[in-house]
C-alpha cells in the first residue's frame, strides 16, 4: 500500500513539474506521431520493446540486474524520444524537458534503494 501511494505521489509531481517546465521553457506540447516521424517513431518504440522483452528473462535473477535493466530502458526510450524531438520538432524546446525527466528518472531508479531505506521499507 505504501508503494502505491509512493507511485501516486510522483506521478503526480511529475505532472505538476511537466506543466512547470513547459510553462517555463514555452512548449507546447506535440507528439511524435503527428509530425513526419510517425513512422520512424513507431519503428523506434518497436525495436526498443522488443529489444527489452528479449532481454527481460536473462535478468530477472537479481534486484542489481533489474535496476540496471529499467536504467538502460529509460536511457533508450527517453534518450531516443528527446533526439527524435530534437530533430523532428523544430522551433520547440520540448526535448528539453524530456532530457530533464531522464534525468530525474535515472537518479531516482538509480537510488531507489536509499530512498526506501529512508521511507523505512527495507
Amino acid at each position: 500500500m505504501k508503494f502505491l501511494v509512493f507511485l501516486i505521489v510522483l506521478i503526480i509531481l511529475g505532472f505538476l513539474l511537466e506543466k512547470v517546465l513547459n510553462k517555463l521553457f514555452g512548449v507546447q506540447r506535440i507528439k511524435l506521431s503527428e509530425t513526419t516521424a510517425k513512422n520512424v517513431d513507431r519503428w523506434r518504440r518497436g525495436i526498443i520493446v522488443g529489444i527489452c522483452l528479449c532481454s527481460f528473462p536473462f535478468i530477472i535473477n537479481s534486484i542489481i540486474s533489474i535496476k540496471w535493466f529499467w536504467i538502460v530502458f529509460l536511457i533508450l526510450s527517453s534518450g531516443s524520444e528527446s533526439l527524435m524531438e530534437w530533430i523532428y520538432i523544430k522551433n520547440s524546446k520540448q526535448y528539453i524537458t524530456t532530457l530533464i525527466f531522464l534525468i530525474l528518472g535515472l537518479i531516482i531508479i538509480y537510488n531507489v534503494e536509499h530512498i526506501f531505506a529512508i521511507l523505512g521499507w527495507n
